[in-house]
């Protein structure tokens, strides 16, 4: 049997608000009781952040921490998107620094098994900080009014598992200038201490370049000397996990962390970049995020954003919360920019997408014949033998900047259906995008109703592209969006044999008119 540690009457927990103090474990340095949990709130000042430390660290160990465990939050407990850790064990956790004013420690222990707990500190610090989220923001003490005097801070970004280089941006910058910056000034270094390269040494009221680390460390210095402040600095900062750039003609991506709860204070950025006269459709194959505000109804919180072209004043082609089911949304241009942009508090699941360039093409056909016209810059770095009707054979021919397809019916592997009750020639064509052993081939249904001289074409979806299965009839919805203007790129009618049966028609009458008249005379 255990030992009566699980006393009644018990007290834990709480919220801490002086400006520094310490708490521990119940019973620590004692064995601490069986089926425990205890949360503390520390709470300091509005523009601080709370510094935390462990001196001792005792848990029964599991290596998914599922029995007895401590978690920290970067701010209100049980939000999973300002979940900073979970640990247990020997191991104590590293030092933290919340990214606000409120941070959270949750201890939590099952039925067996007891050790002695821990012990911890904290304290208000005024500026800098250990910063380990895949994004954030950081500003001078007090801004935007005057910093203070004789202030040193130090952020050190990165060290929590991220790989990627970080990047940091200047939104707002007014600091003491002087030659040489000699008064006071912001230096960026490339790694964790004042020790790693200089990547940059920034005063006055100039904005300072976009800086990008080569490793997952960024550390920011800040010193004011001891008279005459400003208004400092504004900045945010990303990892390469929240800031990617598309240039394959398809591809997918997905939230931070998906399909678990993304974190809270991101701004992440993912960018589509294709060739001229592509445009891009966007697929939602997944979407979860906090939802809409009651008050207004509109999404003030966490939200998705598409921006037509490749920046954030482009063209708004859409704005997401909540759970909304949504339809796919194409782009006007060769480029669309995709923005998350979450708040401090409650995380979701995220989002997961898909998206495809469509390839601008005009499909037109005959009685007897399919032609194909491709812009040759759309697919400039192909050669003409990978874009293909039916059959390598069947390859297009570059004429006057276009790659162009013109063959009959009978040949190029085309084949007579009925669809609808209406006879329709149907025909494969195939666009290689493959490079070396990455294999890539995009195909496209064409189809010809020969009786009204109207053709159409369809993406196909391949074996390899099953999360695109929505892309189905892909080419025909993007154009049919155009507008009247552009349909005819889709559907085009050969009129020449109805101009020639109506001449003939009128020449006939035109006859006969002049015989009556003849007859008459």
């Amino acid at each position: 049997s255990h030992p009566p540690l699980c006393l009644p009457g018990i007290k834990c927990g709480g919220v801490l608000s002086a400006p520094s103090g310490n708490f521990s474990s119940p019973n620590f340095p004692g064995l601490y009781p069986y089926e425990t949990e205890c949360t503390w709130l520390i709470v300091v000042a509005e523009g601080s952040s709370v510094l935390l430390s462990f001196s001792h660290f005792e848990l029964e160990y599991h290596a998914a921490c599922a029995y007895d465990y401590l978690q920290v939050y970067n701010g209100a407990a049980r939000d999973q998107g300002n979940l900073l850790g979970t640990f247990c064990g020997h191991s104590a956790p590293p030092p933290f620094s919340s990214a606000w004013h409120v941070m959270a420690v949750v201890f939590r222990s099952d039925r067996h098994v007891a050790k002695r707990g821990f012990a911890a500190a904290y304290s208000k610090d005024a500026c800098g900080g250990q910063l380990t989220g895949l994004s954030g923001e950081i500003t001078s003490p007090r801004y935007p009014e005057s910093y203070p005097n004789d202030a040193e801070c130090h952020w050190s970004i990165g060290g929590a598992g991220g790989s990627g280089p970080l990047t940091l941006v200047f939104t707002d910058f007014q600091v003491e200038g002087g030659q040489g910056c000699g008064f006071d000034y912001v230096a960026l270094f490339d790694g964790p201490t004042v020790s790693a390269p200089r990547l940059g040494h920034y005063c006055g009221s100039t904005r300072p370049p976009r800086i990008v680390s080569s490793t997952p460390h960024l550390l920011i210095l800040f010193k004011s000397d001891f008279n005459i402040g400003g208004r400092g600095f504004k900045a945010y900062f990303y990892s390469g996990e929240c800031q990617e750039v598309f240039t394959a003609i398809k591809g997918n991506f997905s939230s931070p962390q998906y399909p678990n709860f993304y974190p809270n204070n991101l701004k992440c950025q993912w960018s589509i970049q294709l060739p001229p006269g592509y445009r891009i459709k966007v697929f939602f194959l997944d979407l979860e995020l906090e939802d809409r505000s009651s008050l207004t109804g509109e999404c003030d919180y966490d939200h998705l954003s598409a921006f037509d072209g490749g920046a954030e004043n482009g063209s708004l082609l859409g704005q997401w919360c909540g759970w909304d089911s949504l339809g796919p949304v194409t782009s006007h241009s060769n480029q669309l920019l995709l923005v998350l942009q979450t708040d401090r508090n409650m995380a979701k699941r995220g989002f997961a997408i898909a998206y495809v360039g469509v390839v601008p093409m005009n499909v037109s056909c005959t009685r007897t014949d399919f032609h194909i016209q491709i812009p040759v810059q759309s697919l400039a770095h192909l050669e003409r033998n990978r874009i293909y009707l039916g059959t390598p054979s069947c390859a297009a021919q570059v004429v006057g900047g276009h790659f162009k397809i013109q063959t009959r019916f009978d040949t190029c592997g085309s084949e007579s259906q009925k669809r609808n009750d209406t006879a329709v020639i149907v025909s494969t064509l195939y666009i290689d995008f493959s490079v070396g052993d990455q294999e890539d081939v995009h195909q496209y249904e064409v189809q010809c109703e020969p009786k009204r001289k109207e053709a159409s074409v369809t993406l196909i979806v391949g074996p390899n592209s099953s999360r695109l299965s929505q892309a189905e009839n892909l080419v025909d919805t993007q154009q049919q969006e155009r507008g009247p203007t552009d349909t005819r790129e889709v559907k085009s009618q050969d009129t020449s044999d109805i101009i020639f049966i109506s001449i003939c028609i009128l020449a006939g009458l035109l006859m006969v008119i002049a015989v009556v008249g003849l007859v008459l005379l």
